[in-house]
């Protein structure tokens, strides 16, 4: 295996036969063999397998904290078939596992861990690995991206650093460095004509996370409640720009000695949570009990008394028809949208654990749960990352949609593999013609085992011939609901890594580089790519 130091002399050395060949723009030294951008579990991954083939590897993340959700809240993770999760990602998970005298990753349990473990064992995987990561560093939201031709040479940051690269790999949630990149994407929901798939575009039916009873959404003065739109629903399987709902996933505890009591946050509005008052008030008329915290919050258990709250029924954790715009949206409009789900989500908490029109027995119950002081101090133990279920989505080389899930599995040139369902979670609330209230959108279907296509990473070869997309890969809104999981991402990061050692040594472009090579790689770090693979005693 090449030093980082080698691959790096080697870059500068053959800069000119790279210029000679089209493929790079200067015959400069590069800062970097790769520049990963974005610090998700992806984003890690990615940087973490290409500095073991021995690149010289940066990292740069806007933000101050290295994981994404897997650090920042998603602590029960969504694993699927667990069997088919190799490679690096399942070595975090063992590694997290082990933090807590687990030796095997046999059961769901096993698989959750505690944010600040979480990120302690990325930080670790960066400094022994010897990649070079910068915080705060966020691409300038104008001409951040530097061609010549098809050949990204460079971006910028906010602060007028220009990083070079040979290869780049954009990692975030958002696709920024690709949509400057002038890379192809799509937004929202593709109508069923596109790809021919029954879970496109608007839902006649939406079954789960639903009213369980009529509730008038109309105020005395009858006009709407807030967070419900008049409406109408549009036609059963037509495409919007629609994304679905954001929420921040809460690490909360029961144990006294690490509970924070619930605090009224500034700027709290008690009228935001009016349908859910009246909901919860009528609860027991309909539902013959009294509404319990399973009911508004799916508390699912991790190590030391803690447990990650994530969105459950009608009314709870998702702030539905708020993410619409955040995709591409500008940084100081991305940064209200972010600061009002926070509101949000401390303005429900405390409605919950405060307010008389909650029943007793619901209002106790929040109240045995609490933030937990160990986890997220420097963002006063909230989240310090906004759930983006789905932003931007590369239209790229290879669209995986809802066949690739069901139907047609296997992939020549697969790099990983999913099985968790097509999840989607609702879209919109509206108010329906009768006079109550509908959440449409939500998504809820099985899946076996199926292959990702490298494809899906790459942007059309007319685009850009140098940059990897491993989490807005590209992929229909039915097909993004199953892949979008922190494994699946994690997986895919591990494969554009060792993908960029490929294309820098063999002096390719991303696209160009040969798959069978890319493939054993991957299986030699243990990662399983096909359906016929055996995958008992992992």
């Amino acid at each position: 295996m090449l030093r980082p130091s080698k691959i790096l002399k080697m870059a500068v050395a053959l800069a000119p036969m790279f210029a000679s060949a089209g493929w790079a723009s200067s015959a400069r030294p590069v800062s970097a063999d790769l520049i990963v951008y974005g610090g998700t579990a992806s984003g890690v991954t990615a940087a973490y397998a290409a500095a073991r083939e021995g690149l010289h590897v940066v990292l740069l993340e806007p933000g101050s904290h290295l994981g994404g959700m897997v650090t920042g809240g998603l602590s029960a993770t969504d694993a699927g078939n667990f069997h088919i999760i190799g490679g690096y990602a399942r070595e975090f998970y063992r590694e997290a596992a082990a933090h807590y005298g687990r030796h095997s990753l046999d059961t769901f349990a096993d698989w959750r861990s505690e944010p600040h473990v979480d990120e302690g064992i990325f930080n670790a995987w960066m400094k022994k690995s010897g990649v070079e990561v910068h915080f705060h560093e966020r691409l300038r939201e104008k001409h951040g991206v530097a061609k010549r031709g098809t050949h990204i040479v460079s971006i910028t940051t906010e602060d007028g650093k220009v990083w070079r690269a040979a290869v780049f790999a954009d990692c975030t949630y958002e696709g920024d460095l690709m949509a400057e990149a002038g890379v192809s994407y799509t937004v929202g929901r593709e109508s069923r004509k596109v790809y021919g798939e029954e879970l496109a575009g608007v839902r006649a039916e939406t079954p789960h996370h639903q009213f369980l009873f009529k509730i008038s959404p109309y105020g005395e003065n009858g006009k709407l409640l807030p967070g419900v739109d008049p409406g109408p629903l549009a036609a059963a399987g037509s495409g919007d720009k629609k994304v679905q709902a954001y929420n921040f996933r809460l690490i909360l505890t029961n144990d006294p000695a690490n509970k924070l009591p619930w605090t009224k946050p500034a700027g709290y509005d008690a009228s935001q949570f009016e349908l859910l008052a009246r909901y919860l008030q009528q609860w027991k008329a309909h539902e013959h009990r009294e509404p319990a915290l399973r009911d508004v919050m799916n508390p699912v258990a991790i190590p030391n008394h803690k447990a990650d709250f994530n969105n459950q029924g009608a009314f709870s954790t998702d702030y539905i028809g708020e993410s619409w715009r955040y995709p591409d949206a500008s940084y100081a409009e991305r940064r209200k949208i972010w600061d009002a789900h926070l509101l949000y989500t401390q303005s429900l908490f405390w409605f919950l654990a405060s307010d008389p029109r909650v029943p007793k027995p619901l209002r106790d119950e929040m109240n045995r749960w609490g933030l937990a002081k160990d986890e997220f101090a420097d963002t006063d133990h909230w989240p310090n990352q906004l759930y983006i279920r789905e932003g931007r989505r590369m239209s790229g080389q290879y669209v995986m949609h809802q066949a690739d899930l069901q139907t047609e599995r296997t992939k020549p040139d697969s790099i990983a593999m999913g099985s968790y369902n097509s999840d989607s979670h609702n879209v919109e609330r509206i108010a329906t013609p009768d006079g109550g209230v509908l959440n449409e959108g939500n998504v809820e279907v099985p899946v076996k085992p199926y292959e990702i296509a490298y494809r899906a990473i790459l942007p059309r070869r007319k685009e850009t011939d140098n940059l990897l997309v491993p989490v807005c890969l590209s992929a229909s809104h039915a097909a993004y609901s199953s892949i979008r999981m922190e494994p699946q991402y994690m997986m895919i990061g591990e494969a554009a890594g060792t993908a960029a050692s490929i294309a820098v040594k063999k002096k390719v472009p991303v696209s160009q580089i040969d798959v069978a090579a890319l493939q054993r790689e991957l299986r030699a770090q243990g990662a399983i790519l096909h359906l016929s693979q055996e995958v008992k005693n992992r």
